[in-house]
């Protein structure tokens, strides 16, 4: 009622002001607003008094109530019961898209009056005096809270909870995974306050908390449906190389990477895309770990079902190689109908051991079926069958003793295999490679060279042939030991020497002469370089040596000398003990002759 008397007063005032003579562009109102001749001092207080009582009392720098009263791009007006509005830059209300006429909103008072008269409100600053204890209340209670999500930021984004800048982690964002974090940007949401750090004033809210619990209740409904067959309609939320997560509205299930086609995939998006709406089968599901494993090719026929009823053993199937392992390797003759072929059908060949090194995956083969058991949904294969075997007639093609060409396939320390052809393979021994002594087969031949051969035995039952190479060459050794015949005398120069002897170069070939056989005459041992003469003491044709003395050149002939002289001796006293024998004979004679006539008495 006051204010209502006083603005009826000013008015009849202003009117009488203008009945008077004086022209209103003349008319002194700073005389007249300060003037106190038409209401006295005390009716004037007294007005103003009764119209201050019908304002709100306010308090500059502290937070009160107001309401929202008007709207715009770039203002809020907000009364809080005073004289004049307070005007709030829109961009502080962003958080709350939501916000309308009649909203109770805090302010905060900056000031009663400026300098054209206006009131200074802040509902920024409001937000922050209050923001850290509501912030506070808010996880006590588990309270959802609304917050702008201002900008992106090294792993995840800045939200505005309340005027405080919280951190909202980027696997905290959305159940699935994120693939474009900006679309985020300027968005307001729902959170739930995960943790504050009371010292650092940090504040982690989380989006992610929310839709969790939502799932947690749609999937706990959901498994209390479920089962074992049932049929559902689910989305493509994630594809990994084990599989696929279907999203079966709000609960996620897995179809492995097998239960995706009958046939062998590689990858799942072979036969899935992301975010595409596929029809899927529970196979299983566990209501306590809460999993849920389904099925996706289990929605179409087994390829077996349709396989043609005709094929049956003998048949010639064509198929690509799909799968390789050591044993054998899988080969598909239709979508999801596979046939093993093992590694002893792939050759006639004994020396493959591995399937990789006959096959690789994608190949495109011919194979025969050696078997087949629909109800078990398996079926071998062989390749060699599809090939004469070579060892049916191997003694007719490859006689012993005749020689042939083939290609080196693996070099062993012991050998080396050889196959003259596909199928037929044969081991030259090491010891059948070269005449001259060898520490490794490399040394002659590597995989791939082609080799000539002879014949040396059959193995038809293991199906292995014995090859020589050497034998296609003279040995060697026949004519060394012609050249070197045992106690024959060649001249040598000592081309090393060792700790037990030394390597005397000979004619175009090489011998060895143990230490106690280098002794020169002289008591000395002869030196690198050096030529004498040597006696040839053993020719050893299992090592291939020929072992020399020096020694025994000049030992010999001293024993010759020896010999020879003992030898006259003994002729001398020979004829010296014959002509002693004569002598003596000669006198028994005479003797016996003069007795006799004694005898006789003559």
């Amino acid at each position: 009622m006051a204010e209502e008397t006083l603005n009826q007063e000013l008015k009849e005032t202003k009117k009488t002001s203008l009945n008077a003579s004086v022209a209103p562009e003349d008319f002194d109102w700073e005389a007249f607003e300060g003037s106190s001749e038409i209401y006295g001092n005390n009716d004037r207080k007294e007005i103003e008094e009764a119209y201050d009582q019908t304002l709100s009392k306010i308090v500059e720098n502290e937070v009160v109530e107001g309401t929202v009263t008007a709207i715009s791009k770039r203002e809020v007006i907000v009364n809080i019961g005073y004289k004049s509005e307070g005007v709030i830059q829109a961009p502080e209300f962003r958080y709350n898209p939501d916000l309308k006429v009649g909203d109770k909103v805090e302010v905060y008072v900056e000031s009663a009056e400026d300098r054209k008269g206006q009131l200074i409100l802040s509902h920024k600053k409001a937000r922050a005096l209050k923001s850290w204890d509501r912030v506070n209340e808010a996880c006590n209670n588990d309270e959802i809270v609304k917050g702008f999500i201002k900008t992106r930021t090294k792993g995840g984004m800045i939200v505005d909870v309340f005027g405080i800048e919280a951190f909202l982690p980027g696997s905290q964002i959305d159940i699935k995974p994120i693939r474009d974090y900006d679309a985020y940007v300027n968005q307001t949401m729902d959170f739930k306050i995960v943790k504050i750090n009371q010292e650092f004033r940090n504040v982690v809210v989380s989006h992610k908390a929310l839709l969790e619990a939502e799932q947690e209740a749609r999937r706990a409904e959901l498994i209390s449906k479920l089962e074992k067959g049932q049929i559902l309609e689910g989305t493509v939320k994630n594809i990994t190389n084990y599989g696929v997560f279907v999203d079966l509205g709000g609960v996620d299930g897995l179809i492995h990477i097998t239960d995706l086609s009958w046939g062998r995939i590689d990858n799942p998006e072979e036969v899935v895309s992301l975010d595409e709406k596929i029809k899927v089968v529970v196979k299983e599901f566990d209501p306590s770990q809460k999993r849920i494993a389904l099925g996706y090719k289990q929605l179409t026929p087994h390829p077996w079902d349709n396989l043609d009823q005709n094929i049956k053993v003998g048949d010639t199937v064509k198929g690509k190689v799909v799968l390789i392992a050591d044993y054998g390797a899988f080969v598909e003759i239709e979508p999801g109908v596979e046939g093993l072929i093992h590694v002893s059908e792939m050759s006639w060949s004994p020396r493959l051991h591995s399937a990789q090194e006959f096959l690789k995956v994608g190949d495109e083969v011919e194979a025969q079926v050696l078997s087949i058991d629909r109800e078990s949904r398996k079926m071998s294969l062989g390749l060699k069958q599809l090939t004469p075997n070579p060892w049916e007639s191997i003694r007719d093609k490859y006689p012993v003793g005749s020689t042939h060409k083939a290609i080196v396939r693996n070099v062993t320390n012991f050998g080396v295999f050889a196959e003259p052809e596909d199928g037929v393979e044969g081991l030259i021994h090491i010891s059948d490679l070269s005449w001259n002594k060898i520490k490794h087969p490399s040394e002659m031949v590597a995989p791939g060279d082609e080799i000539d051969v002879v014949i040396l035995d059959f193995d038809e039952a293991n199906h292995k042939l014995s090859l020589g190479h050497k034998q296609l060459t003279p040995n060697p050794w026949d004519e060394i030991e012609r050249k070197y015949a045992v106690g024959s005398t060649v001249e040598g120069t000592i081309a090393s020497l060792t700790d037990k002897g030394a390597n005397i170069k000979l004619d175009g070939d090489e011998g060895f002469a143990f230490s106690r056989d280098l002794i020169k005459e002289d008591g000395k041992q002869p030196i690198v370089g050096e030529t004498l003469p040597f006696k040839v003491v053993e020719l050893r044709r299992s090592t291939r040596r020929i072992l020399l003395s020096h020694v025994r050149t000049y030992n010999e002939v001293k024993q010759e000398k020896v010999a020879a002289e003992a030898d006259n001796t003994k002729k001398a006293v020979k004829k010296i003990n014959s002509n002693l024998e004569k002598t003596t004979l000669g006198d028994i004679s005479e003797l016996a002759a003069l007795k006799d006539k004694l005898e006789k008495g003559e």
